[in-house]
């Protein structure tokens, strides 16, 4: 397609004097873990759109479920005493896949919207608690929470935060990969004035880097031993990517206060998000006599709800977290050669169906994109250079294989 054909359209995280100059990448069908260009040129999927095509693209089954629902009801308020029928059973069936028993379910519309609601819903518990002065919200070097305004300065990624000005005061960045530094930024301004730290299991966006042994563990328990909620930013991780389990808060026995959540709750067929609540952040809520002034027009939407059902069916029957936990292991096998390349300085890999492969000049990436095209290959860099592998969990060993030595022809 050429730019001509797209003057309208204003791409997000794109040079748009690039992609005017060059024309825009025009994605046509999906089917499985492949993808076809307006020219009839077919691509792996390396990244599952962007980390959520889980179950694989062209699934009618979920397209069947929605177009159902948007033929009897597509959305209703689910503002005060209002849902859908079909809303109240996702939430139910969620809470039943919580790593916390008796846990809530807010729905937003997408990750950005439950990380916002989450820093919100922190502060509005302390307050309801009496101690209005835990109100800073911390988050991680090299972390991606989201474009909202609470999620930008949570935000790792200086470049995610810069040329806005001081968006939200009371937030707070530590290291990515030292507990200590959590525990030092606690003990220099005090746990009475933190409301929250969040922490993506493996941090995506910012570059994929998966937590140092027992990282997760000693910061959850610092969290604890502070007063300090711990919401587990699970965009990425959770509805199955992580392997195994539906959430790396299940796998790692975190117990988190709050998890986020988005991508992999509809593989991306309709936009929806999910903030899980344990049952004692949600407690003073439901006492009676309060309101969390707060919510989304489309929250909980009927027509999403429906995909979301539709997809976690299929991931139940067809066993596609063990794929997923079979694609940890793939990856980290198929991938391991390319950090012997000269462009290539290290891969990340072994924890969930997610790697990296750390270009050694991160200034190479666009080039090295559109090389990968060249091999039949659709993929991104995240952070600075690291290219994003994050296949949907229907891809075989095969595929991975072919994957890997596409990926090698196109680095060589």
């Amino acid at each position: 397609m050429t730019a001509s054909t797209s003057a309208g359209l204003w791409h997000g995280f794109a040079d748009m004097g690039a992609v005017s100059a060059t024309g825009p990448f025009v994605v046509a069908k999906g089917e499985g873990v492949h993808i076809w260009d307006t020219s009839g040129n077919k691509y792996l999927d390396a990244t599952a759109g962007l980390w959520f095509t889980n179950v694989g693209h062209g699934r009618t089954q979920i397209a069947e479920a929605v177009a159902r629902q948007l033929g009897t009801l597509a959305h209703y308020s689910g503002f005060g005493d209002i849902t859908s029928d079909v809303t109240a059973a996702l939430g139910d069936r969620l809470a039943g896949l919580a790593p916390i028993p008796g846990s809530k379910v807010f729905f937003t519309s997408g990750g950005s919207d439950s990380v916002d609601s989450a820093v919100k819903l922190a502060r509005r518990y302390w307050h309801e608690l009496g101690k209005p002065d835990k109100k800073i919200v911390v988050g991680r070097t090299k972390a991606y929470h989201g474009m909202h305004v609470g999620g930008t300065a949570l935000s790792g990624l200086p470049p995610n935060r810069e040329n806005y000005g001081e968006l939200m005061t009371d937030a707070a960045t530590v290291e990515w990969d030292d507990a200590k530094s959590l525990l030092g930024l606690i003990e220099r301004i005090g746990a009475d004035n933190i409301a929250a730290f969040f922490c993506e299991p493996i941090i995506g966006a910012g570059g994929i880097y998966l937590p140092p042994e027992g990282y997760l563990t000693e910061v959850r328990q610092i969290c604890r031993d502070n007063d300090v909620l711990f919401v587990a930013d699970e965009v990425v991780t959770g509805f199955g990517r992580i392997g195994g389990s539906w959430f790396a808060s299940t796998r790692f026995d975190l117990q988190p206060d709050m998890i986020a959540t988005a991508k992999g709750l509809t593989s991306g067929y309709v936009p929806m998000g999910a903030l899980f609540i344990a049952p004692h952040i949600a407690e003073p809520f439901y006492a009676g006599g309060v309101w969390w002034r707060h919510g989304y027009t489309y929250g909980g939407h009927a027509g999403a709800a429906a995909a979301a059902m539709a997809n976690l069916d299929i991931i139940e029957s067809e066993g596609l977290r063990e794929e997923a936990a079979r694609l940890e292991s793939d990856l980290h096998v198929a991938l391991a050669p390319l950090a012997d390349l000269p462009a290539v300085s290290e891969v990340r890999s072994g924890l969930g169906a997610v790697s990296a492969v750390q270009l050694e000049d991160p200034g190479t990436a666009p080039a090295v994109i559109a090389a990968l095209r060249r091999h039949g290959v659709s993929g991104r860099a995240a952070g600075q250079g690291a290219l994003q592998i994050s296949p949907s969990f229907v891809m075989t060993s095969a595929q991975v294989a072919e994957l890997a030595e596409r990926m090698s022809d196109a680095l060589t």
